[in-house]
C-alpha cells in the first residue's frame, strides 16, 4: 500500500512533467531544439523521498553541497534501487571538496565551473576516479544577476573560460550554460533578464567558438520560473 508520501511524490512530479510538456508544446520554433531536463533538487530530502522520486520515473538529482550528494550517492538503499541515478552538483564548489566529489558513485555533471583553476583541478583529478575514455560533464556557471553573493563569471568572460575548457580539458567535456539569477523575478516586468542574459551568452559562445548551437544547453528556472525559463531556452 502506498505511502501519503509517495502519492505526493509521483503526483508532484507528474503534475511538473505535464506543466514541461504544455510549455514546450508553446516554444518558438525558432529556439534551438534541445529536449528539456528537469534536475530534481533534493537538498535535505532525505534517501526515501529520492528513491520514491526514482521510481516514478526521475531519474536527474541535484544538490548544492557536496558532503551531502557524496552522503546520498553513497546510500545503500539509493545505490541498490536507483542504479541509473544522475547526480548534478549545483553549488559553490570549494578546492577541497573536488575529490570528495568526483568520488561519489552516479556523479553526472558539474553545473558550477566558474573559473579556469577550478576547470584544471578538475581535469586533473578526474582521471583518478575514471576511465580515462569517460569524461565529465561540466557546465560553466554566469552570474547574469551581477551580484556580489552569486557564484559565477561575468558575462563577457564566458566565451574565454569555455573555450579553455575546450583546449585546455580533455578529460572534461563542456555541454552547457547555467545561472541562479535573481530570485522571485516579477515576470509581469516582461522577459527574466538572467535568462535573456545566458541565451545571449550561449549564442556568443558558440558564433565565436563555431559550436553547434542545438548542443549547448541551459541550466536556467525554478520550481517558481521553469515555464517561462523554456520559452526562452
Amino acid at each position: 500500500m502506498s505511502s501519503e508520501s509517495e502519492i505526493d511524490v509521483m503526483y508532484g512530479l507528474k503534475n511538473v512533467l505535464s506543466q514541461i510538456e504544455a510549455a514546450i508544446a508553446r516554444r518558438s520554433k525558432d529556439l534551438p531544439q534541445i529536449t528539456p531536463r528537469l534536475v530534481a533538487v533534493s537538498k535535505i530530502k532525505p534517501a526515501e523521498l529520492i528513491v520514491q522520486a526514482y521510481e516514478a520515473g526521475q531519474r536527474d538529482f541535484g544538490e548544492n553541497y557536496v558532503n551531502e550528494l557524496a552522503e546520498k550517492a553513497s546510500n545503500p538503499m539509493i545505490l541498490e534501487k536507483c542504479k541509473d541515478i544522475k547526480w548534478h552538483f549545483i553549488g559553490h564548489l570549494q578546492t577541497n571538496k573536488i575529490s570528495k566529489l568526483l568520488g561519489s558513485p552516479g556523479l553526472y555533471l558539474v553545473q558550477t565551473v566558474d573559473s579556469e583553476k577550478l576547470a584544471n583541478n578538475l581535469n586533473k583529478q578526474w582521471l583518478k576516479f575514471r576511465k580515462e575514455e569517460e569524461k565529465l560533464k561540466v557546465m560553466v556557471q554566469i552570474n547574469t544577476s551581477q551580484e556580489e553573493a552569486k557564484n559565477g563569471i561575468e558575462p563577457s568572460q564566458c566565451t574565454n573560460l569555455v573555450e579553455h575548457v575546450l583546449k585546455n580539458c580533455p578529460n572534461l567535456e563542456f555541454v552547457g550554460l547555467m545561472t541562479i539569477g535573481i530570485y522571485d523575478y516579477d515576470m509581469s516586468r516582461g522577459p527574466n533578464p538572467d535568462f535573456l542574459c545566458l541565451a545571449k551568452c550561449r549564442q556568443e559562445v558558440c558564433q565565436n567558438l563555431n559550436l553547434d548551437i542545438n548542443n549547448v544547453e541551459l541550466s536556467m528556472g525554478m520550481s517558481g520560473d521553469f515555464e517561462h525559463a523554456l520559452k526562452m531556452e
